[in-house]
C-alpha cells in the first residue's frame, strides 16, 4: 500500500478537486430540476436519473485525477477492503431527492475524503441558494469561504433541533418516540429531508442539535467533519464518535447540550 500523506498542501488539492466535481453535479442537478422522472427505490424512496448523472460526474472527475482512489456513492460503490491508495471518497450526489421529485428547492451535493478510519475533507453544497459548506482535517470549517462556528446555545429549552426521518416511520418506531422528545424538551424541530444540510446548518449555527437514526456514511461524512471542524460534536446513539462508516448520528453545538439531550430521550424512550 502506498503510504498516506495528509499535508496542508494535499488537503487542499483534495479539496480543490472535490469542489471541482461537486460543482459539475450542481450544473446536473440544477439543469434537471423540475424535470425529471423518479423510480421507486422503496416506500417513498426515490431514486432519479438526476441522481445517477450527478454521480457518474463526480465519479469521472474524482478517478480522472486520482485513478486510484477508492469510491463509496449511495447509487453504487462500497467500502474497499485493500486497495493501492488508502484513500476513499463519499459521496451522495442528491441528498433531497423526495424534496428535488417534488419541486422543493432544498436539497444538497455531500462529498467527502476518508483516509483509513479517518474523514479528511468534506464539501456539502446547496445547488439552489449557492452555499457551498466546506472542511479540512485541522483546518476549520468556512460558508462560501468565511469561517463557521456552531451556535453558543447551551440550554436544551432553547435549541431548535433539525431530525431525520426514515422513509417509512411506523408509530411505534424510536424514530417517532426521539421526534416527541425533541419536541418536548427542545424549543422547536425542523425536518428538512436533507441531513447533509442538516448538518452544514449545525455547524453554521443555524441549528443546535441534529439527530438521524437511520442514515448511511454518504449522507453524513462530509456533514461530520463540518461540525467538528466548527466547533461542536458528532456522535453515535451511544455517545461514541461516529466512524468514517456512518450510521445513526447525534449531533450538538457542544458537549453539555447533547448529554443533556441524551438524557432527556433515553428517559422516556
Amino acid at each position: 500500500m502506498k503510504p498516506v500523506s495528509a499535508e496542508p498542501k494535499d488537503l487542499e488539492h483534495f479539496l480543490g478537486v472535490a469542489n471541482k466535481a461537486v460543482d459539475l453535479a450542481a450544473e446536473v442537478l440544477r439543469d434537471k430540476f423540475g424535470r425529471v422522472e423518479a423510480r421507486l427505490k422503496g416506500h417513498a424512496d426515490f431514486v432519479t436519473e438526476a441522481d445517477t448523472e450527478s454521480q457518474r460526474v463526480v465519479c469521472e472527475a474524482i478517478r480522472a485525477e486520482f485513478p486510484d482512489h477508492g469510491f463509496l456513492g449511495e447509487e453504487g460503490g462500497e467500502f474497499p477492503p485493500e486497495l493501492n491508495s488508502a484513500y476513499f471518497w463519499i459521496l451522495d450526489p442528491l441528498d433531497g431527492t423526495t424534496n428535488y421529485v417534488h419541486g422543493v428547492p432544498f436539497f444538497s451535493i455531500s462529498l467527502a475524503l476518508a483516509c483509513k478510519d479517518e474523514i479528511l475533507v468534506g464539501v456539502v453544497l446547496d445547488p439552489m441558494l449557492n452555499e457551498r459548506f466546506t472542511a479540512v482535517r485541522g483546518g476549520g470549517a468556512y460558508l462560501n469561504g468565511r469561517p463557521i462556528h456552531v451556535s453558543s446555545v447551551a440550554a436544551l429549552e432553547e435549541a431548535l433541533v433539525s431530525i431525520g426521518l426514515p422513509p417509512r416511520v411506523m408509530p411505534e418506531s424510536s424514530d417517532v418516540q426521539w421526534m416527541v422528545q425533541s419536541a418536548v424538551h427542545c424549543l422547536s424541530l425542523r425536518r428538512t429531508g436533507s441531513a447533509a444540510l442538516n448538518m452544514a446548518y449545525l455547524a453554521a449555527g443555524r441549528f443546535d442539535i441534529s439527530w438521524a437514526l437511520t442514515t448511511k456514511a454518504w449522507d453524513v461524512a462530509a456533514g461530520s467533519l463540518l461540525i467538528q471542524e466548527a466547533g461542536g460534536i458528532v456522535t453515535n446513539l451511544r455517545g461514541e464518535p461516529l466512524g468514517v462508516r456512518g450510521g445513526p448520528y447525534v449531533a450538538a453545538a457542544n458537549r453539555a447540550l447533547l448529554e443533556e439531550f441524551f438524557r432527556a430521550v433515553r428517559s422516556a424512550c
